[in-house]
């Protein structure tokens, strides 16, 4: 089936930059994010890009940190985007063999808000979906991507097949994604796995929204807090 027959319109999905660099610095993570944000774009969905280096974000764990002593706070403000998205990518640099310290600010950011609740009474995250891109010059990308879809799983997103690429150069100092000579935009492996963790975000996250979410049964929390147990077998209530 050709490519043009897929009208994914009404989907909107964010990616989170998490380059070290602030704007108007060239981010090579960008540089291959912005494959998989064309393929999205051409379907009909709408894209948002954040660089979160960009943002005055504290480090912490709850929805505002201005409650918690910090004097501001841009998160708030950022947060509205994670909500009307579909589908959220995490883009990130490998250093020292991790994903970026702004990465795993992020992350704890998304953990502080995933507590809320959805108009189904489920946790915030829930009929959303989650993939990531990683690039750098020296090994863990695998690493990387398990350390991330792990945790927005946990936090109630989606994984779907395959949802994650990068691109690594050889190991050691040397060209980055989008230095002249690297080889990265030309990598027929990593533009494969590019172009499949999009397709795949796109197809589940349809699934999803045409199937209203994921069934609100056996995972409310709102009932739960109401005494509501789905089966669970409560030794004390025989």
């Amino acid at each position: 089936m050709s490519d043009d027959n897929w009208d994914f319109s009404g989907l909107r999905a964010l990616y989170v930059s998490c380059t070290l660099k602030r704007s108007p610095a060239v981010s090579h993570t960008e540089g291959l994010a912005r494959l998989s944000m064309d393929i999205m774009r051409k379907h009909g969905v709408q894209v948002d890009l954040v660089r979160a280096v960009d943002h005055d974000i504290p480090v912490g764990v709850y929805p505002d940190m201005t409650e918690y002593g910090w004097p501001t706070d841009e998160w708030p403000a950022i947060f509205p985007m994670v909500e009307a998205a579909d589908i959220l990518v995490l883009c990130t640099p490998i250093w020292l063999g991790e994903k970026s310290s702004v990465c795993t600010k992020v992350i704890e950011r998304l953990y502080g808000n995933s507590s809320q609740l959805n108009a189904a009474g489920q946790y915030a995250y829930y009929g959303r979906v989650g993939g990531c891109l990683v690039t750098g010059n020296e090994d863990g990308v695998k690493h990387c991507a398990m350390n991330i879809l792990y945790s927005l799983q946990h936090l109630g997103f989606v994984i779907p097949p395959q949802a994650d690429a990068g691109w690594v150069g050889a190991a050691g100092p040397g060209p980055s994604y989008l230095d002249p000579g690297s080889g990265g935009p030309e990598n027929d492996f990593t533009n494969r796995n590019t172009t499949f963790m999009t397709w795949n975000l796109l197809h589940l996250a349809r699934m999803l929204r045409n199937a209203g979410g994921i069934p609100a049964h056996g995972n409310q929390r709102s009932e739960w807090d109401a005494g509501c147990r789905f089966d669970f077998a409560n030794p004390e209530h025989r």
